[in-house]
């Protein structure tokens, strides 16, 4: 986490004072500069916090670090500082701590004040609000403020006792700034309990000295004793104590620099930025939906098989519900591992192949149908050519409004499916080839083989086929159709778009249109608003068209019953909530 964890003072002399600060070092340590142990110093404790190899090292004093007793620091002047060390942590010698990261590679650096010259300023100027202008009621506990400029501050102000000192408590503050908002303030709850432990362990230490220093020689009772004179212990010096003074803890400053070591490992480790793709699109609830219906039945076949596993005559039993098994399972819109197992036989390699072979015109009333929902029949003998072209057409529809029988030797209902392959000898009934709600599409033998030109290296060619194309209510030439349609065909025309950019386009397209049949249905199913109304949305949405409104209302009986059930669970809790008022 690129941040940095600082502990404030306000000085009764010289104001808010930075005591000592922990950052972040991603690049080596500079040339000259070691982490080797300094001896007589102090004593190497090593221990395991956050996956740190959190060691006492002292840095030798190297002059392009910036110790904080070299006359190049940007840190305070030296008449500037307590004369009793209330304003200083490390002696002026003292070279600083280093804790190193084996796992990342990163140096956690502890020393009274940041070397870069600008993150100095920032430090300091947090370290100035926090202690004056930025301050929780009663003067203790957290805040938050910043800007994009100066960054952003996690301050959490506190008080030491100090028998010295006026108001027998001193002021303090442990402030985490960085430049990401959002970052710090999601860290907020995490950062707010580590740092209330690190204080609560402070302000422990220092109220057992100052009930031991009360107890020996009660500074209350001098005081009153004592004429009226006000700060003048402070200004002599003696009541301005450093924090090992307050805490008698000589090793206070290691132990900080271990801490602010470990907070800012552990609040970068909690927290990681991942790509999100935004919610989960309807075709994908959909095929969530049928993969769980369609395991619940293959358990239920399953148990139900075992049960019936002695009839008197299982090969009949099994083969009829085999068959409905296989057709049930041919609904599913998930046809990845068909297409791998026969992406060689695929005739069609994409919507503008089948344009191309079918024809413009013959195409464009095929795609209308497709759209509208009405129900596409292919009579051929080859069923890899259907398969083939009902996974092509397929890729314009949401998958919720897809519903394939790829090959039968008897018609299906238009209810069952909207997708039907035949064999050429099946009869279809007339009044669904004089239907307005049906298209038919015959694969016959071409009488000439170079009728239609090879336009793909494929394994079939469709030199020896020809498609005609019929329907009950023929798509006029000029009839202007849904949208989506002409835009469809506008990409397909387009050849400066490759196969993959175009389907692309139709992704987009789809959920395009699938946003707009969400907002019809909450306008006409949930909130049930009147035809005025509705046809005043159908205008914002650009689909007031005869064929538009057509194309929304079959979508519609695509959209996932997940979506469905939470638009209405939303719309009743509002009102199951005021009825119980």
């Amino acid at each position: 986490m690129n941040a940095i964890v600082a502990l404030c003072h306000f000085c009764e002399l010289h104001g808010p004072r930075t005591l000592f600060c922990t950052e972040v070092l991603h690049s080596p340590l500079p040339q000259g500069a070691s982490s080797g142990d300094i001896s007589g110093q102090n004593e190497q404790a090593e221990e395991e916090e956050g996956g740190i190899q959190m060691s006492s090292r002292i840095r030798s004093h190297s002059p392009a670090e910036g110790a904080s007793a070299d006359s190049s620091s940007p840190g305070p002047k030296k008449s500037d500082m307590c004369e009793a060390s209330g304003c200083r942590s490390l002696a002026g010698g003292h070279p600083g701590y280093v804790s190193h990261d084996k796992e990342t590679s990163i140096k956690y650096v502890s020393h009274q004040h940041p070397n870069h010259p600008q993150l100095f300023s920032i430090v300091r100027q947090a370290c100035v609000r926090s202690l004056s202008c930025e301050v929780c009621p009663g003067r203790e506990g957290p805040i938050f403020f910043g800007d994009e400029q100066h960054g952003f501050v996690f301050s959490h102000t506190f008080f030491i006792k100090d028998s010295l000192a006026r108001g027998f408590q001193r002021w303090y503050s442990i402030i985490t700034i960085m430049m990401d908002r959002i970052y710090l303030i999601n860290s907020w709850p995490f950062l707010l309990g580590k740092i209330r432990g690190i204080i609560d362990e402070l302000q422990g230490k220092a109220l057992k000295v100052f009930e031991a220093e009360q107890y020996g020689c009660p500074q209350r009772a001098q005081r009153m004793n004592t004429a009226f004179t006000p700060f003048l212990h402070q200004r002599n010096g003696n009541a301005a104590r450093s924090l090992t003074s307050l805490t008698n803890d000589e090793n206070l400053w290691a132990c900080l620099h271990t801490s602010f070591a470990w907070l800012l490992k552990a609040c970068g480790s909690r927290l990681t930025e991942k790509l999100l793709e935004g919610a989960p699109t309807e075709d994908t609830l959909v095929q969530m939906e049928k993969l769980a219906d369609l395991k619940e039945e293959s358990e239920g076949w399953d148990g139900s098989e075992e049960e019936e596993k002695p009839s008197s005559q299982p090969e009949v039993v099994e083969g009829q519900e085999l068959s409905k098994c296989s057709t049930e399972t041919s609904l599913m819109p998930d046809c990845n591992s068909w297409n791998v197992a026969h992406r060689r036989l695929s005739v069609f390699r994409s919507l503008r192949h089948m344009r191309q072979v079918l024809g413009a015109s013959a195409f464009r009333m095929l795609a209308w149908h497709v759209l509208m929902g009405n129900q596409v029949i292919w009579k051929a003998r080859d069923m890899d050519l259907v398969q083939s072209a009902f996974d092509v057409l397929r890729t314009m529809l949401p998958v919720g409004c897809v519903r394939i029988i790829p090959y039968s030797d008897q018609y299906e209902e238009a209810y069952r499916c909207n997708f039907l392959g035949l064999s050429p000898h099946v009869q279809i009934p007339s009044h669904i080839l004089s239907s307005e709600f049906a298209v038919l599409v015959e694969v016959r033998t071409a009488t000439r083989s170079s009728l239609y030109p090879t336009l793909f290296d494929d394994e079939q060619s469709l030199n020896k086929y020809e498609f005609v194309v019929t329907s009950g209510s023929p798509v006029a030439a000029d009839r202007v159709g849904p949208t989506i349609l002409n835009k469809i065909e506008a990409a397909l025309t387009n050849q400066n778009l490759s196969v993959d950019v175009v389907d692309q386009c139709l992704v987009c397209l789809k959920e395009e249109w699938m946003n707009k049949v969400k907002v019809l249905f909450k306008f006409t199913k949930v909130d049930s608003r009147p035809k005025e109304d509705t046809q005043k949305l159908l205008s914002i949405l650009g689909a007031a068209e005869e064929d538009n409104v057509k194309l929304l209302k079959f979508w519609m009986t695509g959209l996932s019953k997940t979506y469905k059930s939470h638009l209405m669970s939303t719309v009743r809790s509002p009102t199951s909530s005021e009825s119980r008022n």
